[in-house]
């Protein structure tokens, strides 16, 4: 039995760590933008196309390290560009999202089409597994040299949040507008930055994707992570560190079909990989109920924008 529950663990343990960093930077920028008080469902345009310059920026410069800036500065640019639209009268975060991952996704694969082929250098892998005289969990521990700095961000913006004073002008942008403005602060201001900040931290994400795992570009990379991260911020009731534990859960979860083929199960391969998305359905059926305001949400996003 332990023959094949051992290498079942380490399969879903090296998938969660791998397939979860993604998760972790998308659902951390997006707790930033939602935590001002604005919705950026255009995070999912932002992945794909930092994911795509960060395997250009690494293949021209043939540093993985340059590719990983230039995917925080693509985020950032196009984040930044939903930002200044939303803070324009009369337009809708959500619909201006929706358009802004278009234009992403479209930029990526039209820009991205002569990366397909070609070979970029990788992200190094720490590892994190040397304890161990299992090869199995040395190569589960051969993690994402990214995904300390994630761990430090969550923490930090946990930090941030509660005792620092930018933290609190977000907070205070995200729960009540009118306020801020009394205060003599500009709500537009803020929230144009937070949204920002939050684009160059999701496109850290896209950076993991074409840099670490699975370490290649092509046109179907992200899987609609950007999408998925909406849905497990709410899961993490807007705290970054519970942010941590669900982008591991999700990636867990996309991790069971590949450790399934790893101890000899392949029938329903494909079931198994459906998992994060069930997952998000089921934790929007029971955190997004109508006339229901989920715990922890800023209040400017219970009210109708």
């Amino acid at each position: 039995m332990s023959e094949i529950l051992l290498p079942f663990l380490a399969a879903i343990l090296g998938g969660a760590l791998r397939v979860g960093v993604p998760f972790l930077f998308v659902s951390l920028g997006e707790c930033l933008t939602e935590k001002s008080g604005r919705i950026n469902l255009g995070l999912e345009g932002v992945l794909v196309l930092s994911a795509m310059a960060a395997f250009g920026g690494s293949y021209l410069s043939g540093s993985p390290w340059i590719g990983v800036l230039v995917a925080a500065a693509t985020g950032a640019a196009l984040a930044l560009l939903h930002g200044l639209l939303c803070s324009l009268p009369r337009v809708n975060d959500v619909a201006t999202g929706i358009a802004l991952m278009l234009l992403g996704t479209g930029l990526a694969f039209y820009l991205g089409k002569p990366l397909i082929q070609p070979q970029a250098m990788q992200l190094p892998p720490l590892a994190l597994g040397s304890w161990s005289d299992s090869a199995l969990f040395q190569s589960a521990l051969q993690v994402n040299p990214l995904l300390p700095l994630g761990l430090l961000l969550a923490v930090g913006m946990y930090w941030g949040f509660a005792r620092t004073r930018w933290g609190l002008l977000v907070r205070l942008a995200g729960d009540s507008a009118s306020a801020t403005k009394a205060l003599g602060y500009s709500v537009n201001g803020i929230r144009i930055a937070a949204t920002a900040a939050g684009g160059a931290i999701a496109g850290l994400g896209g950076a993991s994707l074409t840099l670490f795992y699975p370490g290649s570009w092509n046109e179907g990379i992200s899987s609609g992570q950007g999408l998925i991260a909406v849905a497990l911020v709410i899961f993490a009731r807007w705290s970054p560190l519970r942010c941590v534990g669900a982008a591991l859960l999700f990636g867990g979860a996309g991790a069971i079909g590949p450790a399934l083929q790893s101890i000899g199960i392949s029938s329903g391969y494909n079931l198994f990989s459906a998992v994060p998305y069930v997952l998000t359905l089921v934790i929007l059926v029971i955190s997004c109920r109508p006339g229901k305001v989920a715990d922890g949400s800023p209040g400017e996003l219970s009210s109708a924008r």
